[in-house]
């Protein structure tokens, strides 16, 4: 039998203009949208549609991505009767995946992920921290490097048999960038403003774990997959420490996807903006679908897709 898993992307999928054809489609969504922008200290209309809005800005970014990919997620749901069998989410994603397994509130999640862009921002402003993707690298010689390394630097996200991303204080990332390109690795210096899923976000964590003391969390009508261990998750009392334990360390979104697709999941909806998920899927196994959800225009062909499922 079939199996179907929604999947939501993070931080560094979302862009300008990102939700609005939806809005203007729709009055459900743009309800949904109305929830989040009320309950923000700024404009998530002007943050999404306006060019010189600070968007690619982690503080803001959060709540903006969350808020599109449930709006998104609510129109599927609205047009197709059908409930995944997994949900799972990369980093921040993985707020909108327990969103859709009705474990978090809608309007927790947006107040949580805009309290955890501010302290990832301070955090970032503290310390010098940087981070890289590294690409067709063996993943035993980047762990080697990093734990050789005098600095703190390690794997961040092990994203995909090709892909992992380092990061820690800025120095060690360059040193340990030196080493893997050396080696003939191709390593990309990313543009953020921390060192996230690393040591150096323990601050953030701190503080956001006083954050989560105050949030209800439901069992749950679908099974999700956590960032941490990147397996299924039948305790939710378990869900607040491994949501802490998510900001300082390394996301396993390989092992997430092999879990479910171990589990039978023979077909992945990417709820969101971007298509970066569906990507790092197809380079873990290409013999499994995958679907894009990320406009109004590829609603009807992902309607179209899954009644035919």
């Amino acid at each position: 039998m079939k199996k179907i898993a929604f999947i939501f992307p993070g931080q560094g999928a979302q862009h300008t203009g990102m939700g609005m054809d939806l809005l203007d489609q729709s009055q459900e969504a743009k309800k949904c949208f109305e929830v989040a922008n009320s309950l923000l200290d700024f404009d998530l209309y002007d943050l999404c549609s306006n060019e010189k809005a600070p968007i690619d800005q982690t503080a803001y970014t959060q709540p903006a991505l969350v808020a599109v990919s449930i709006c998104l997620l609510n129109e599927l749901k609205r047009l197709v009767d059908i409930v995944p069998d997994y949900v799972a989410g990369l980093s921040l994603g993985e707020y909108s995946a327990l969103v859709a397994a009705d474990i978090l509130s809608y309007e927790d999640a947006i107040q949580l992920v805009r309290k955890r862009g501010l302290y990832m921002e301070e955090v970032g402003r503290m310390t010098q921290g940087g981070m890289a993707a590294v690409m067709k690298g063996d993943q035993n010689l980047i762990e080697q490097e990093c734990a050789n390394d005098p600095g703190v630097v390690g794997i961040a996200n092990y994203n995909s048999p090709v892909q992992v991303v380092i990061s820690g204080e800025k120095d060690a990332v360059e040193r340990v960038s030196s080493q893997l390109a050396e080696k003939k690795m191709r390593v990309i210096p990313l543009k953020v403003s921390g060192a996230f899923h690393s040591p150096l976000m323990e601050p953030a964590a701190q503080k956001f774990e006083k954050e989560l003391v105050h949030v209800n969390l439901k069992s749950g009508k679908i099974p999700y997959i956590t960032n941490v261990t990147g397996e299924v998750i039948t305790d939710i009392s378990e869900t607040k420490t491994l949501l802490v334990e998510q900001l300082k360390g390394a996301v396993l979104w390989e092992k997430s996807v092999r879990t479910m697709i171990d589990e039978g999941v023979d077909t992945f909806v990417e709820i969101g903006p971007g298509n970066t998920l569906a990507g790092l899927v197809k380079k873990i196994d290409r013999s499994v679908k995958v679907l894009n959800l990320n406009s109004y225009e590829a609603l009807k062909t992902i309607v179209n897709e899954l009644e035919g499922a």
